[in-house]
């Protein structure tokens, strides 16, 4: 049994964890294997779209179980690499240059809750919890904490992170760690909606906007600035431009390049 499903509809890409006896924990292999298909679906032009899903109950518990209790016997150097292969995992799917989106179908916890906080747009399951629980076993939501800073705000994740407790669908959109709260059922259905909403926009705007998001989070004002008169820029000669513009007068649905 393949512990990662994969399936196009369309042009978008439908990535689920495969691992429901164990609520889709992270194991190294697991791990690997995202990051492999993040990479060839990076380099797939008739992708547009990615939708990150679980299979079973949970969309995924966090890291697996017997990799924590090995924790402690690894040398400093092997614990090292393992975080930063998480954190490349992490990394990736953030500045993926196509959107993600997270079509959370269960709870998502500690690590699983990082994956979520890493997509562009959640979707949540009414029925599902959301937390990151890492201060209750002495571990430190360490490389979670840079992205969930960025999405909630300081304040939000210092109650998360501190208390280590679940939040509600409901409590999580208030505070925008989520974007739609929907029943169980139809978690699924809503991600592809807007999936496919996304996927008619051009392909090199996407993949600017995404860029630039990433990185003015980080600058100041000017240093902002500055970069998106760059990009603002870049975007005017591009071909993408010129197409949409003319499918607009002309009243047709533009022509993408699926170029970036």
């Amino acid at each position: 049994m393949s512990i990662l499903l994969t399936e196009d509809i369309d042009n978008i890409r439908l990535i689920k964890l495969n691992r429901p006896d164990v609520r889709n924990a992270l194991n190294l292999e697991l791990r690997n294997a995202l990051l492999a298909t993040f990479r060839e679906t990076a380099k797939n032009e008739n992708i547009k779209v990615v939708i990150l899903s679980g299979t079973g109950s949970a969309f995924c518990a966090g890291l697996d179980l017997k990799d924590l209790k090995t924790i402690h016997q690894k040398s400093s150097s092997e614990n090292m690499q393992d975080s930063e292969s998480l954190a490349e995992l992490f990394k990736l799917i953030y500045s993926f240059h196509k959107p993600v989106i997270a079509a959370i179908n269960g709870h998502a916890i500690a690590g699983g809750a990082g994956l979520a906080s890493v997509c562009d747009i959640s979707i949540m399951s009414e029925e599902a919890r959301i937390g990151y629980t890492e201060a209750r076993i002495g571990f430190v939501a360490a490389l979670v904490s840079v992205f969930l800073v960025r999405q909630v705000g300081e304040k939000h994740a210092r109650d998360l992170l501190l208390t280590a407790r679940l939040i509600s669908a409901n409590e999580a959109k208030e505070i925008m760690l989520v974007n739609e709260v929907v029943k169980k059922e139809d978690v699924l259905a809503r991600a592809l909606t807007i999936a496919k909403q996304i996927s008619n926009n051009s392909p090199n705007s996407l993949s600017l906007s995404k860029s630039l998001l990433a990185t003015v989070a980080g600058l100041s004002l000017d240093d902002g600035l500055e970069y998106a008169i760059r990009l603002n820029a870049l975007s005017r000669n591009s071909a993408d431009l010129n197409e949409g513009v003319t499918a607009f007068l002309e009243k047709r649905a533009p022509k993408w390049q699926n170029k970036i």
